[in-house]
């Protein structure tokens, strides 16, 4: 360890970047989490493309208005688990709604296997969403407002969740193509998201060569910077300077043992979670995001994990596989609470993940009511959210859409009037949920209390 024994010289270094911090660089602030979020993990998931609605939280199985219900004629049902035919017209049926017993919500056939945690969800139907172009329905799902230009104009729920409560994780916020925005004048740097196309690209990223350390010589050095920077802490005028640097170096060890790499290599998530569907015709590869959520807040490395899932841009006859890529979807959900369910939060003892962990399900909008020449849907300004949380009301659902024409209906009174949800409703609620002023960062949206556990 020759390179680091001159500890007169490290002091020396140090000394100087404090005078730097203390003239006025910007420093790290103090590591200190609300108490209300300490022990809380957030999964944002993105149905890519817009998706139907008919077939799972808004559920349609009679011609009216504008509406032409999924059917036999139009959908690939053999591997539904959940169609059961009911007569639409000769030589061809559509479905029986989905009613669980106890159950308060009905759903499509899509739903899968997710339809036997109904106790658990919260959905909000009919969110105006005065869009249909992809981009800008995207980013104003995740971030309440929508595009300027060609650019978000606000953070993303995640990016947000992340800067309240995570700053002090190693990776407050890993995106893997979810609309993840970091975006305004009061977020920390420390919660930029790490936006990647796949998890298993961090993983490569943070293997390093072996030609001129080991492994334990990268340790022992980043050791003895921890050290250095807490016991400068002990002394200095400025300790949060040096509180941070300790923080930064503490990260780096972590970053650079094995055990953390393991986290973001796709091949050891397969075998640390082997509950997920990896050979799924639709969703397999995506799985490993859902893998990395569970394993990396286990560990305790990740505040907020997002990711999408691609494909539901189904205009033309390959509708027919889009109920088939909603159940594979819906039961990926239901495998991921499952697994949360039996998995032991990593700091409190006694206590579940699932108890802590808040998923939110969001599309950009929905697929139109009536099917197109080419045997699909096109786009429609309508949309609904899926809420899994102890934090909000389960088997409950707000909001409806209009029954001839699939569009948002009034269905409460906000502060400014009569109005359908909107999307910014949707994520106001979700922060309010965490003690989090919505005001904060988004311009608009309203906390609709109703959706909230008591």
């Amino acid at each position: 360890m020759r390179c680091c024994s001159n500890r007169r010289t490290f002091l020396k270094a140090l000394s100087g970047a404090a005078a730097l911090a203390a003239a006025g660089v910007p420093v790290l602030r103090a590591l200190a989490a609300p108490p209300d979020g300490e022990h809380e993990y957030f999964i944002f998931i993105d149905i890519t493309g817009g998706w139907d609605v008919l077939l799972w939280s808004d559920p349609r199985n009679e011609r009216r208005g504008l509406v032409d219900p999924p059917s036999t004629e139009s959908l690939r049902t053999d591997g539904l688990t959940r169609w059961v035919d009911r007569p639409l017209e000769p030589g061809a049926s559509t479905f029986e709604l989905v009613r669980p017993s106890g159950s308060n919500l009905v759903f499509g056939p899509a739903i899968g296997k997710l339809a036997d945690l109904y106790d658990r969800m919260c959905i909000v139907n009919g969110i105006a969403m005065n869009t249909v172009s992809h981009p800008d329905g995207t980013v104003f799902s995740a971030t309440g407002q929508h595009l300027v230009g060609s650019r978000a104009v606000s953070p993303s729920i995640d990016t947000i969740l992340a800067n309240e409560l995570g700053l002090a994780e190693l990776f407050p916020l890993v995106s893997a193509r979810f609309p993840s925005w970091f975006v305004g004048s009061n977020l920390d740097r420390r919660a930029m998201p790490v936006l990647v196309d796949s998890i298993g690209a961090i993983g490569k990223s943070l293997t390093r060569t072996t030609r001129y350390d080991r492994a334990e010589d990268r340790d022992q050095i980043s050791q003895l910077l921890i050290q250095e920077a807490r016991d400068l802490a002990d002394i200095a005028y400025y300790p949060e300077v040096y509180e941070g640097m300790a923080l930064h170096y503490e990260s780096l060890r972590k970053v650079l043992s094995s055990g953390i790499r393991d986290v973001f290599t796709a091949s050891e998530l397969k075998v640390a979670q082997p509950s997920f569907d990896y050979g799924g015709r639709f969703h397999g590869g995506e799985a490993v995001s859902a893998a990395f959520a569970v394993e990396a807040m286990k560990r305790d490395v990740v505040r907020c994990a997002s990711f999408g899932l691609q494909g539901f841009d189904t205009h033309t006859g390959n509708y027919q596989n889009h109920a088939l890529m909603l159940q594979e979807a819906f039961d990926m959900i239901a495998t991921l609470v499952q697994v949360l369910d039996a998995s032991p939060h990593p700091t409190l003892d006694g206590e579940r993940l699932s108890d802590h962990t808040h998923i939110l399900v969001i599309s950009e909008f929905c697929r139109g009511p009536m099917m197109n020449p080419a045997g699909g849907r096109d786009h429609y300004p309508n949309n609904s959210a899926l809420i899994l949380s102890p934090r909000f009301r389960g088997n409950f659902a707000l909001g409806r859409s209009d029954e001839e024409q699939l569009l948002p209906v009034v269905t409460r009174s906000f502060s400014d009037g009569e109005r359908p949800i909107s999307p910014a409703d949707v994520l106001a609620t979700f922060l309010g949920a965490f003690g989090i002023e919505p005001g904060k960062y988004l311009r608009d949206g309203e906390i609709m209390p109703e959706l909230l556990a008591t």
